[in-house]
């Protein structure tokens, strides 16, 4: 199958669905067609929650294109690869829609982020989570803060720092990552389906203020996320990431 982001529109509920074939990692187009759609989604006045879920039944997302990683060469490219998780995360930080997460799968870095992203996330108990970046050579500065929001100092600089292993979707629920973590994909689709729409009956426009309260304090972030992705932009052109990069060519 190609690449895709897709909108559709059911009862009130706007499901924003991406894909791509690599295990659902999102090279740099798809992460800004992402971005755009969690803005027109946010704009639209026939949408009054947003579900962020992807195509697939094994991997959430499994962060950003490798293939784009290792292409890297200067600096400039390097900020703007590492920028579009950024620019994603900030997109649903200002969408004025409560954001539904609902992961299935495994869910690796950048992916770990889209997830701590959003306002209520659900999870099937498949839904392991790992920051890799470490391991060649960088580190989770982009998603970290909104990782850290959800896990707490403590939680981010563990999985961090243990690059190598997948944490379960219930450590991430006792962390509260997860609000609820099911055995079955089937029941985590009519929860996630049942909550989105219970939520088209509120007043939009307290749902609005709402997430503008849970979001107060995170007013810098876009400036912040763009800091980040310059110091991992920097990084991926050190000898040491590029020695270890040529593991994965």
């Amino acid at each position: 199958m190609e690449p895709y982001v897709k909108l559709k529109n059911k009862n009130g509920v706007g499901y924003i669905e991406f894909f791509h074939p690599a295990q659902n990692s999102l090279p740099g187009h798809l992460l800004s067609e992402l971005a755009r759609t969690i803005y027109s989604a946010g704009e639209d006045e026939n949408v009054k929650v947003i579900v962020l879920q992807s195509g697939g039944d094994r991997t959430f997302c499994a962060g950003a294109s490798f293939n784009e990683l290792v292409d890297i060469n200067d600096e400039e490219t390097g900020k703007i690869f590492f920028s579009g998780f950024a620019n994603v995360i900030n997109a649903m930080r200002k969408c004025p829609k409560f954001i539904i997460g609902r992961i299935q799968g495994k869910t690796v870095g950048g992916g770990v982020g889209l997830a701590s992203a959003t306002d209520y996330c659900m999870a099937a108990k498949y839904a392991e989570i790992k920051l890799s970046e470490l391991n060649v050579g960088i580190g989770p500065f982009v998603v970290g803060p909104a990782v850290q929001r959800k896990l707490g100092l403590s939680g981010m600089s563990q999985i961090a720092m243990d690059a190598n292993n997948f944490y379960t979707a219930e450590w991430a629920r006792q962390k509260g990552l997860y609000t609820q973590v099911f055995d079955t994909v089937e029941e985590l689709d009519e929860a996630v389906k049942t909550f989105a729409e219970n939520m088209c009956n509120y007043n939009p426009k307290a749902m609005s203020e709402m997430k503008t309260m849970f979001w107060r304090g995170t007013e810098d972030w876009d400036q912040l996320l763009l800091q980040r992705a310059k110091i991992s932009g920097r990084l991926v052109l050190s000898e040491f990431t590029k020695e270890k990069l040529k593991e994965y060519k």
